[in-house]
């Protein structure tokens, strides 16, 4: 036991190391006023001009994270009755997490896009419609990220812009031209790949798709983790989700840009 607990100080102590070396800021345990969840580790600040990509699914590098800990991110929403769901289980446990949206779900739901920013979420971007960004004109490619873009903060600020507020990207299906990869990086925009994926795109059960993501995550150790809001079977497993990561000792780490703010915590959002 008093060896475990060696272990498990001197896991703290690399993590608090790790943090500092990388400039980013803990987010202490007072955060969250329920004892006994997972909460938020710490937050990790991203600056697109030294971090241009990240996710080693699709590049060489990931995010600097420790030994257990993970970054939780959900693409395709915001889809009201799923998503929803997701914010209360990720509230339940004080667990902030990064959206990555569609414009065009954006512009048909802004409230539900002030909600997940309220919440205290990082707000990522995804295109407008979604399409294979590899297989378009350069031209039809740079309209998808610029009409994403602005529906994103229209919902989110009532401003139409194509300088995002958090320069957070993700590619459909992770498919992009080295054209568009040096587009986003010019333009200092992040883009993110993921570690590891729940594969929730494929028919399965709950349960099945449980199984599938709390495997993967024990046998990578740490990263990045791709989720889809709008899946029903993802809104259902995430409290067990969750509750797993708390119960074999993940921690999760929240994504946010250089330089901004802390976000709200999710104890104060209604």
């Amino acid at each position: 036991m008093a060896k475990m607990h060696r272990l498990e100080r001197t896991s703290i102590m690399l993590g608090a190391i790790l943090a500092a070396l990388i400039g980013s800021a803990p987010v202490e345990a007072a955060d969250c006023p329920r004892k006994d969840t997972l909460g938020t580790s710490r937050l990790l600040s991203v600056d697109a001009k030294t971090t241009p990509r990240v996710g080693l699914k699709s590049f060489p590098q990931t995010l600097p994270l420790a030994d257990h800990e993970v970054v939780l991110t959900f693409d395709d929403g915001p889809h009201p009755p799923t998503t929803s769901k997701i914010l209360a289980a990720l509230a339940q446990e004080c667990v902030h997490a990064t959206f990555f949206l569609i414009g065009l779900h954006a512009s048909e739901h802004p409230d539900m896009v002030k909600r997940i920013a309220r919440e205290g979420h990082t707000i990522g971007h995804h295109t407008w419609s979604h399409p294979f960004m590899a297989r378009i004109p350069f031209d039809k490619a740079k309209s998808e990220i610029d009409r994403g873009i602005a529906a994103d903060e229209l919902a989110l600020h009532g401003t139409s812009t194509t300088t995002p507020s958090t320069p957070f990207f993700r590619f459909p299906y992770f498919e992009a031209t080295p054209a568009e990869l040096d587009l986003l990086q010019a333009r200092g925009i992040a883009v993110f790949g993921a570690d590891l994926w729940a594969s929730d795109w494929n028919e399965m059960t709950p349960e099945q798709e449980l199984k599938l993501i709390t495997e993967r995550v024990a046998a990578a150790g740490k990263g990045i983790i791709l989720f889809h809001d709008p899946k029903a079977r993802t809104a259902a497993i995430m409290p067990a989700f969750l509750r797993y990561l708390r119960e074999n000792g993940f921690r999760v780490v929240h994504i946010v840009p250089q330089g901004a703010p802390p976000p709200q915590k999710n104890a104060d959002a209604h």
